[in-house]
């Protein structure tokens, strides 16, 4: 035998030990009053019966249930005794049968007993008078009854099977076995049950005696057909081996999966003699590597594909649209002041908002387009098979409209968000994945910087764009230091009482690098980093102060507007920096009014509600600026502490062309004065508009009809000298 043949029998062996278990103590009786209770016509028999065994190598036994007395024949060649044949009958009970054995031993004669099984068959392990092992099948019947009918003594024949050595129970092997996670069983080559350990009792709930006996099937569980375990149990028995997953099914009726190894024990050649099946529960293994795997792919939150899937489905399209000479259209989607509602919201809302969003993302572009979440509020759409490049912006169109409506969080809530859209093209603007996601993504702040709810389609002039944009936002976080802002301030005229009321304070920057740098620059950029909340303080302030200026200089009667951006009104401690800001400048409140962007306000109502109301307390006053571009209605307005609306100069600068302008202008003077609010209109650049304005009963305008923005010493010499008679002149001047 090869040592590699002599290492798969030892491991063989090491097996079967550790699968074996239970046992029932027998005690044999004195074997010389066994023989006085026989009649001599059944000693001779048994004589008769001896040289039968002694050429077979089997034994006889007799079990009297009566009694509980076991006896055993068996017949061997006595050298000392001139060959001669004699009888070895042993009747002490302890220590006959294997402990280990006791149950299987007793479940299978209750069987027979009962009537539910022919005859007693069972496979242990006898103690021979060396004190070693041997293993040995029995087989039996009942041999005689009592006056009732009930059995009194069972008979039978029983022969060595396997190698005696393999059957001394080796200390180490029984309490790995004992020890192992892993259920071990041991069968007949039938598939019943011969021993099980304490593992197969902890992951299937059956105890030893539940099973002992019985086919493993009852371990089968609905998520395979009977023909897949037939299968398996015919591999087992033709190849000796199969190991694999497969579903099984608890005591309690409870499925998991199971990582399995069977085996089968017995002499080359030979029909295996013992089947010995390891198993261990992988289900929450399996659960776990399956979340793994969806975590790998998909964005948790929204269930949506990640940055990684959208990567590699991206990379099929593109082989898909280089076969089909096709195109493929990536657009990049970011919402507008996303950042900000988040933080006034908190986290757990801005999910809300963001599983939403998701949704209402994939309704509008449909299934048959991959939309992926990439981090934040970042989301991908990759458009397969497109005709044209205005196909892609008609589909930007399309996902910009679907956000008009708000968000509905719950029964209560409503958000509104507006995306900015990036659009690349393949093979237009790149060749990989990569490209067409950074281009499309440069689109996209080239959509921001045009003034956000929009879209771009790249071109090869926004990389310089990009770089100049990444410039001039290094250079905006040394304005203060480099005291480059300044502020000009646009003066506003009540038309019923041909005066002017109040100004507005707006910020402009004049870099020592790159010279006037226009605010729709430079505002969404002091927005996006945060700087707005720095600068708009410095604006506040500094308005604040030049009106008081102005009011030692003489010039009373006067406001002061400063416009507030998303990230400022959401900041948790603004109303106190405008309460501070007053008192430091000794500014009367009811003389400041802030001016607030409609989709601003907008964008979460609610908690806007609460801010503006702590700011009516203070005294400030409230203006909605831009008022028309987005879709609050005047009903809603009514619930806020809104003071002032200023119409905004797109719909001035049609007046007098477009009935359509005209009319939205007279309605929404109407109903601002039903809600008792006071109407601004800006943009106001000629005598026909403020004719009409005065005509509809408009409060006040503001426009280079009456002056354009000016600095603080022209301005406040302005409001000095200025007469009604002189608007003509201001205009021009």
């Amino acid at each position: 035998m090869t040592s590699s043949a002599a290492s798969g029998s030892t491991l063989a062996l090491l097996l079967l030990v550790l699968a074996l278990g239970l046992g029932l103590v027998w005690v044999w009786r004195d074997r010389t009053r066994l023989r006085r209770e026989h009649a001599t016509s059944l000693e001779q028999a048994e004589r008769r019966l001896e040289l039968a065994l002694s050429a077979s190598g089997e034994q006889f036994w007799e079990l009297d249930l009566e009694r509980r007395s076991l006896r055993r024949l068996h017949m061997r060649l006595d050298p000392i005794q001139g060959g001669q044949l004699v009888a070895e009958r042993q009747t002490e009970w302890d220590g006959v049968i294997h402990p280990e054995d006791a149950a299987l031993v007793r479940a299978r004669l209750v069987s027979h007993l009962k009537g539910e099984a022919e005859a007693f068959v069972c496979d242990l392990r006898i103690r021979e008078a060396e004190g070693s092992w041997r293993r040995v099948r029995a087989h039996g019947r009942a041999t005689a009854h009592d006056a009732h009918g009930r059995v009194t003594r069972v008979s039978g024949v029983a022969h060595q099977i396997g190698d005696p050595a393999g059957m001394r129970p080796h200390p180490v092997a029984d309490g790995v076995e004992r020890n192992m996670r892993e259920a071990v069983c041991v069968m007949h080559p039938d598939f019943s049950f011969v021993s099980v350990n304490p593992a197969f009792t902890q992951i299937t709930g059956y105890a030893p005696a539940d099973v002992l006996g019985r086919q493993v099937d009852l371990l089968d569980s609905p998520q395979h057909d009977s023909e897949f375990y037939a299968a398996i149990r015919a591999e087992v028995l033709v190849n000796g081996r199969w190991a694999g997953e497969l579903w099984a099914r608890r005591k309690d009726g409870e499925e998991f999966l199971c990582s399995a190894v069977f085996f089968a024990i017995g002499q080359p050649g030979h029909p295996p003699q013992t089947l010995v099946a390891v198993f261990s529960d992988i289900t929450h293994q399996k659960r776990a590597e399956q979340e793994l795997r969806y975590l790998a792919n998909f964005d948790a939150l929204t269930n949506l594909p990640n940055r990684a899937l959208l990567s590699e489905r991206l990379s099929r399209a593109i082989v898909r649209a280089r076969r089909e000479n096709s195109r493929i259209a990536v657009l990049f989607l970011d919402f507008d002041h996303f950042k900000d509602v988040n933080d006034s919201l908190g986290h757990a809302a801005g999910d809300r908002i963001l599983r939403v969003a998701a949704t209402r993302l994939q309704e509008t572009v449909g299934e048959q387009s991959t939309v992926a979440r990439l981090g934040g509020d970042e989301f991908t759409v990759v458009v397969e098979d497109v005709a044209s490049p205005e196909d892609a912006d008609h589909m930007a169109r399309e996902i910009i409209m679907a956000f008009e409506a708000p968000l509905r969080l719950d029964e209560r809530v409503e958000v509104a968000i507006s995306p900015s859209i990036g659009i690349s093209l393949y093979p237009d603007h790149g060749q990989v994945p990569t490209e067409l996601l950074k281009r499309a993504d440069t689109a996209m702040y080239q959509a921001k910087a045009a003034g956000r709810r929009t879209f771009s389609r790249y071109d090869d002039s926004m990389e310089v764009a990009l770089r100049e944009r990444a410039t001039v936002s290094g250079a905006l976080r040394k304005v203060l230091d480099r005291g480059e802002l300044r502020l000009v301030f646009q003066p506003r005229m009540s038309l019923p009482q041909r005066r002017i009321v109040g100004v507005e304070a707006l910020l402009r920057w004049q870099s020592s690098e790159h010279g006037d740098v226009p605010p729709a620059v430079f505002i969404p950029l002091a927005e996006e980093t945060g700087l707005i909340l720095e600068l708009g303080e410095w604006v506040l302030r500094e308005a604040c102060l030049t009106l008081r200026r102005w009011q030692q200089s003489g010039l009373h009667r006067l406001s002061m507007s400063v416009n507030v951006s998303a990230l400022q009104l959401l900041r948790g401690d603004f109303p106190l920096v405008v309460e501070r800001v007053l008192a430091e400048t000794g500014l009367a409140p009811d003389l400041l009014e802030l001016e607030l962007t409609e989709s601003v306000i907008m964008a979460n109502a609610e908690q806007t509600a609460d801010k503006l109301q702590s700011f009516r307390r203070t005294g400030v006053s409230l203006a909605i600026d831009d008022f028309g571009t987005g879709y609050s209605s005047l009903a809603y307005l009514r619930r806020l502490p809104i003071t002032t609306l200023k119409i905004d100069k797109e719909f001035i600068g049609d007046l007098s062309s477009d009935p359509d302008d005209a009319s939205i202008t007279t309605t929404v003077i109407t109903m601002a004065h039903s809600l008792g609010l006071n109407v601004v209109a800006e943009g106001v650049e000629t005598r026909e508009q403020l004719d009409f304005l005065d005509a509809q009963g408009c409060d006040e305008i503001q426009g280079y009809w009456l002056s354009p923005p000016m600095e603080s010493d022209r301005c406040q010499a302005f409001l000095r000298d200025w007469r009604p008679q002189d608007i003509r002149a201001a205009a021009t001047g």
